[in-house]
C-alpha cells in the first residue's frame, strides 16, 4: 500500500478534515484525521492494519504482543495484532498515567510493538512505553498507521509508520493569519474523562 492509498483510505472514509484544529498535544492544526471514521469500516481498518502488519514483520520479525494505549489506539492494534498472529493488549490511564490492568501481563521472552493510530508528537507512544517498560517481554519498536511528523518524532525506539506525511502544527499564541480567522474545534479524544490535553 503507497503513501496515496492510505490517504485515500482516509479520503474515502471522509476522515481527512480541513480547518482549525486542536489537537490533543494542545497544537494547532488545519489538517484532522478523523480515525475514528475509518474505524468504522471493518474492511477499510483491515486493509490498512494489514499493509501495517507487512512493514512491521519486514523491520522487526516475529512480534508476540501488541500494546496499544486506550482508546483510539485499541482498534488498530487489535486489527495489527490480529494480522500478525499476536496477542492484543491495551494499557489505560489510572490516575492520569498509563498501565497495564484487566489482568493483562507480558510474559518472558515475549516480542512486544506498541501500535497506535496516528503520532503527531509522539506523546501517548511515549507514555504507553513508559507503561510496559518493568514488564517482562522485550519492547522491539512501535508502529503507527500515520506519522504526521513526516518523520521527524522520536519515541525512544525505532517506530515504523504506514504513512509519513508532514502536517504543519502550530502553538496557540503562533498561528497563522489563515488558520487564526477560523474557529477551533477540539476533535481529539485526550480531554475525556478529565485527562488535559
Amino acid at each position: 500500500m503507497t503513501p496515496d492509498d492510505v490517504l485515500a483510505e482516509f479520503r474515502a472514509a471522509g476522515a481527512l478534515l480541513e480547518g482549525h484544529f486542536i489537537l490533543s498535544s494542545g497544537r494547532r492544526s488545519p489538517v484532522f484525521l478523523q480515525k475514528m471514521f475509518v474505524f468504522m469500516d471493518p474492511e477499510r481498518t483491515a486493509r490498512l492494519c494489514a499493509a501495517l502488519a507487512e512493514k512491521v514483520k519486514a523491520t522487526f520479525g516475529q512480534i508476540d504482543y501488541v500494546v496499544s494505549p486506550a482508546v483510539g489506539g485499541i482498534v488498530p492494534g487489535y486489527e495489527t495484532a490480529r494480522q500478525l498472529g499476536a496477542k492484543a493488549i491495551f494499557v489505560e490511564r489510572e490516575d492520569g498515567k498509563f498501565k497495564l490492568r484487566r489482568g493483562f501481563e507480558i510474559p518472558p521472552g515475549a516480542r512486544v510493538l506498541v501500535v497506535e493510530d496516528i503520532v503527531t508528537t509522539g506523546l501517548s507512544t511515549r507514555e504507553c512505553l513508559e507503561a510496559i517498560e518493568g514488564h517482562l517481554g522485550t519492547t522491539v519498536g512501535a508502529a503507527v498507521l500515520v506519522d504526521r511528523s513526516g518523520g521527524k518524532v522520536d519515541v525512544g525506539v525505532p517506530l515504523v509508520s504506514l504513512l509519513s506525511w508532514y502536517v504543519p502544527d502550530f502553538a496557540a499564541d503562533a498561528l497563522p493569519e489563515n488558520l487564526a480567522r477560523l474557529p477551533a474545534v477540539k476533535p481529539g479524544s485526550r480531554s475525556i474523562q478529565g485527562v488535559k490535553a
